[in-house]
């Protein structure tokens, strides 16, 4: 498979940078591009398909950067009008790949992605069919992190929770036979690593204070220090195992330890798999 990797990576910092806008999703579309993976690969896809799956989905949130921040970043319920606001970014994200010389391969999943196998989803309520294998894979995959996660107006469900919602939901929200084999691998353990984490071996840490996920880097030790952009709060890291917890030192009104970076080790784990 010929992928000009340059290229690629300019579109996966893109997304960690829209990704950045948001503190409570840190490594969100690394996640998910995982889990897409893993369940493309339990189906029996083929190798470049498994891969162009999981830069797909990398991918698939690229619309939320014609999103307000006030309404991206809201704590709470949103309004009906934000909402309708909210479920634009499908078709954005699909404009903006279309002209892309790797769009081809994304713009599907990032117009799909919230639609629906009982076509009850959006932007354009397609069912069953009509939607790729590429989006319905995504959408899990999507689902099952959101669930997952902790957001300001609720903590992540566990594992086997999500699992279970994946389940009832099967058959309307989701294709039937992908939400078994998510299923299958979440209770065979295989989608534990990925869960909690920014990247491949990177937990991720919350800030104790406001709850954001702060996405660290790759070498990152003991008593480093970290800043929570959310709350301004000053966090020094202790290691303990594979994973960090933050403690708070303080707080930090300079705006250059409040700067957002991109995930890059999450971008390099998804160059990593192109032959």
């Amino acid at each position: 498979m010929e992928i000009d990797k340059p290229l690629l990576k300019s579109l996966l910092i893109m997304a960690d940078i829209i990704e950045a806008r948001d503190p409570y999703t840190g490594g969100h579309v690394w996640r998910v591009s995982q889990f897409a993976k893993l369940l493309a690969t339990k189906i029996g896809l083929p190798e470049d398909e498994i891969i162009k799956i999981s830069i797909a989905a990398y991918l698939h949130d690229l619309g939320k950067v014609g999103i307000p921040d006030d309404i991206l970043r809201k704590a709470e319920a949103l309004t009906d009008a934000e909402y309708a606001i909210i479920k634009t970014h499908p078709s954005i994200g699909s404009r903006l790949l279309a002209g892309h010389p790797l769009g081809e391969m994304v713009t599907s999943v990032a117009n799909e992605h919230h639609e629906r196998i009982d076509g009850k989803g959006y932007p354009n309520g397609l069912s069953g069919a009509q939607l790729s294998l590429t989006a319905r894979i995504v959408s899990i995959a999507d689902a099952f992190d959101a669930m997952t996660s902790t957001r300001p107006y609720r903590k992540g469900m566990s594992v086997e929770k999500a699992l279970c919602r994946l389940e009832d939901d099967a058959g309307t929200q989701f294709d039937s036979e992908l939400a078994n084999h998510m299923c299958a691998l979440g209770r065979a353990g295989d989608l534990v690593h990925i869960v909690g984490h920014t990247a491949e071996g990177i937990p991720a840490v919350t800030c104790p204070h406001c709850g954001p996920v702060i996405a660290i880097p790759r070498n990152t030790k003991d008593g480093d220090i970290i800043y929570c952009r959310a709350c301004h709060s000053q966090l020094e890291l202790h290691q303990s195992g594979d994973t960090f917890t933050a403690e708070m030192t303080g707080m930090s009104d300079d705006p250059r330890d409040l700067e957002p970076y991109a995930n890059e080790a999450s971008a390099d784990d998804v160059l990593a798999q192109i032959p």
